[in-house]
């Protein structure tokens, strides 16, 4: 990347959307673009160790990507119990945060199973919008307790922003052009400033200065990580 490329890159938030762009380039179908989601969610996000995917088809929540079998047991208990962070961030708009689920919580029998049954110790979830529908959720998890802070769950709401884009361009069967210029479009980039707008409590103009902050310190992580999942992909068909 030439100095000028990368000084924009620092201070433009779409410089980090189109970066996790070239994650989806390396997949072949829906069910690689949901897992490399889940990936890039451990790789990117500081203290996670586990990640779902959830979405909703009809009235059931179903899971169709984790990053390990612990996140899709955590998803399974979320159903079983009728509470946890993946299904409340379905309902609301604002992103559910837990650093710590050895405490009381708002999801107190969710909490419960997963810290006797689990080594997970923290969640996070992220509602996901597909033309302005509630159509899933992010979840994420951490076996430390109080590694998620908001300032964690800001880099988490990038991802989660871009998985709503992504997850939208495969619902309408796009392509990887129309993909490029939806990840680079004020809209996207408006859904991570609402979630940091409904996180933090904040105006527009003070969620969008967290945005550029966040966006200088992912935009070179996601973009080794983008180069990374491309090369492992082409290995795979050699």
């Amino acid at each position: 990347m030439e100095m000028a490329e990368r000084d924009q890159a620092l201070t433009d938030p779409k410089a980090v959307f189109a970066a996790l762009a070239e994650i989806l380039y390396s997949a072949a179908d829906s069910a690689e673009v949901y897992s490399a989601i889940c990936s890039a969610a451990v790789e990117l996000i500081s203290g996670c160790d586990h990640a779902s995917l959830m979405l909703r088809r009809g009235n059931t929540n179903v899971t169709v990507a984790a990053s390990d079998e612990i996140a899709e047991y955590a998803d399974d208990l979320e159903r079983a119990t009728g509470e946890g962070p993946c299904i409340d961030a379905l309902d609301t708009e604002a992103p559910q945060l837990e650093s710590d689920l050895r405490t009381p919580n708002q999801w107190p029998e969710f909490a419960r199973k997963v810290v006797a049954e689990t080594p997970i110790r923290g969640s996070m979830g992220f509602r996901l919008m597909v033309d302005r529908q509630k159509f899933g959720a992010l979840n994420l998890f951490s076996d430390t307790p109080g590694a998620f802070t908001e300032t964690v769950a800001d880099h988490a709401i990038m991802l989660a922003s871009f998985a709503s884009v992504a997850v939208t361009a495969l619902n309408r069967g796009e392509d990887a052009d129309s993909l490029r210029r939806g990840l680079a479009s004020s809209r996207e980039i408006g859904q991570a400033v609402g979630l940091l707008m409904a996180l933090h409590r904040v105006s527009d103009d003070e969620a969008f200065d967290i945005l550029v902050r966040t966006s200088q310190n992912m935009n070179v992580k996601i973009a080794e990580l983008a180069r990374k999942v491309i090369v492992q992909h082409r290995s795979t068909l050699d």
